[in-house]
């Protein structure tokens, strides 16, 4: 199809969809109760519905009173029952596939049901927006004269009992429409094999020779296809070997640790970077602005959203509000209700407001990512807003990393202990952690506080991670590709007793 024709359509197409954008935006709290109600309705005869009555329903209040909050540990047995070929149990169309990941207290991977409402309306909605917010604020964009380098996960797709269950990515690559194929980058075949190392050779095999526009995938992930795609072709940058590459779309994991790297193999000052917020449970934002990092909440992709100030969450006074309540520059745990059946999920993800007029924000980290041991309330953000300004300060690069509480013990005040890889090492590692332990201070006052003549926190201590050491252990634990990460921060020491172990 001629590019002209191809930009036409995609025109036509993104003046449709900012009218739909237009209405929640201008009327973002309406939007989302109707979804609600809508939601309601359609599950009100499931077995779910039933148990609490959907039927008699009228209001965000009495949907809130009536139905608990659950993490997935919570659903996991009406999951299970699911997957075993029950239907109309959360949800009345039939759940073919579920989206594995990483697990949880109850269960070793979790199964996240996609339905077809959700995968159409949601997943593959979130992809078209992604275009159309980026084709409209850059309207000389040459995109479509060549592919898509796609990054998905490695893991195959398994049939059991009517259903398909595997990596989200490959459920999507799976059930992409044939003519999808010729616009991306590697084909299916090479996208869904099962063995990330032979994969990601097959993937630099095959797409050195494309015409590759843009990038999509977790930036983690796609740091290593592309320095290997360097290694194999022996360029300095990614420009000399993709000349028309103009775009990185990507989401997954923070891409704070891993934007210098990427700046310097994508050294174009022309080059965009565009962000979409995304889990095995759906997509929720994305960037809708050039050089912005902040994204807007998309709000009718068939998810109903709750939160819960992380200033009461895990507490007695825990309790959710909607949208309309939400404040800016707080912390806040995200619950969704979907139209694949999940009903005030917690999906583990903390965000903070940074509009509400539109509504964006910023991702802020894990319930279960921080360290909390004395007080200190350290989230990601946290971490990784200190380690940009403590690594442009010194010209060190960052590989991966985590951090762990040391305890307290006798007399010896507690601890942070830091195990990073470095891509470029500071000169001088005590220099650094000075700076880092100022930064943090800085950046959250609890900490500062806690830190206080070292009233209860002693100087964090790093140690340097050999090279490799995190992906060893990823591979280690079967967790190569996809969504799989490092956790960064742990109220625990149980993932730094094994990285340390591995430190050798």
């Amino acid at each position: 199809m001629p590019i002209p024709i191809v930009n036409s359509i995609a025109s036509w197409f993104l003046k449709k969809r900012f009218h739909q954008i237009e209405l929640f935006l201008k009327y973002p709290n309406e939007v989302q109760n109707e979804l609600l109600l809508q939601l309601i309705d359609i599950a009100k005869d499931t077995e779910i519905g039933k148990q609490y009555d959907f039927a008699s329903i009228k209001n965000y209040r009495t949907f809130a009173d009536r139905i608990p909050i659950k993490n997935y540990d919570g659903w996991q047995d009406v999951i299970e029952r699911s997957r075993k070929g029950e239907h109309n149990i959360f949800w009345p169309t039939p759940i073919k596939w579920f989206a594995k990941s990483s697990g949880t207290t109850r269960a070793k991977s979790k199964f996240i049901p996609v339905s077809e409402e959700s995968l159409e309306d949601c997943h593959y909605a979130a992809g078209k927006d992604l275009l159309c917010m980026y084709l409209n604020n850059n309207e000389e964009s040459q995109l479509f004269t060549g592919k898509s380098l796609r990054l998905g996960g490695s893991k195959e797709l398994y049939r059991e009992n009517g259903t398909v269950f595997g990596d989200l990515s490959a459920i999507l690559i799976d059930n992409m429409p044939f003519w999808a194929e010729f616009s991306s980058t590697p084909s299916n075949r090479v996208s869904l094999m099962s063995n990330w190392e032979h994969k990601m050779q097959a993937i630099v095999n095959e797409t050195i020779q494309e015409n590759v526009t843009s990038l999509a995938g977790v930036p983690s992930w796609m740091l290593v296809l592309l320095n290997n795609v360097l290694e194999t072709t022996g360029k300095q940058n990614l420009h000399d070997i993709w000349p028309n590459l103009e775009v990185y779309f990507h989401g997954g994991v923070s891409f704070t640790p891993y934007h210098e790297q990427y700046k310097k193999i994508l050294p174009n000052k022309d080059f965009k970077y565009y962000e979409i917020y995304n889990a095995s449970e759906g997509f929720f934002a994305i960037q809708d602005q050039n050089n912005s990092n902040e994204l807007l909440l998309m709000l009718d992709y068939g998810i109903f959203y709750e939160f819960i100030p992380m200033s009461i969450y895990g507490t007695a006074q825990e309790k959710a509000i909607p949208l309309s309540e939400v404040k800016l520059n707080q912390n806040y745990a995200v619950i969704i209700t979907t139209n694949a059946g999940l009903w005030r999920y917690k999906i583990g993800d903390t965000i903070r407001f940074t509009s509400i007029s539109p509504y964006r924000i910023k991702v802020s980290g894990r319930t279960k990512h921080f360290i909390n041991v004395f007080g200190e309330e350290l989230i990601i953000e946290n971490a990784e807003q200190a380690l940009k300004k403590v690594c442009k300060r010194t010209k060190a690069e960052i590989i991966d990393y985590t951090a762990a509480p040391i305890f307290m013990e006798g007399k010896e005040k507690g601890a942070h202990e830091w195990l990073i890889e470095f891509k470029t090492p500071p000169k001088d590692i005590h220099y650094f952690n000075e700076l880092f332990d100022n930064a943090l201070k800085a950046l959250n006052s609890d900490y500062e506080a806690k830190r206080y003549n070292n009233i209860t926190l002693n100087k964090p201590k790093i140690n340097i991670a050999r090279k490799n050491l995190f992906y060893d252990w990823l591979k280690q634990n079967n967790k190569l590709g996809g969504q799989h990460k490092v956790p960064r921060l742990s109220n625990t020491r149980d993932y730094m007793n094994e990285l340390l172990a591995l430190n050798c």
